[in-house]
């Protein structure tokens, strides 16, 4: 869980645009971010496992 420091501080617009940190909009991780959910690893699946997230289904072969 990222402190509410960390939360806040990415929120801020930074002085340079690579500075820029995406977090997961559902608990904060900034680590193992997915752009395409907005999401991290750990949220999406979660997510996807219950049926949230519209589409996506558990890939087997």
């Amino acid at each position: 869980m990222a402190t509410k420091a960390h939360i806040a501080k990415s929120k801020r617009t930074p002085k340079f645009k690579t500075r820029q940190v995406n977090r997961c909009q559902r608990c904060g991780r900034a680590k193992g971010y997915l752009r395409a959910f907005g999401l991290c690893r750990i949220c999406m699946r979660e997510m996807a496992h219950k049926g949230y997230l519209p589409g996506v289904t558990k890939s087997s072969w």
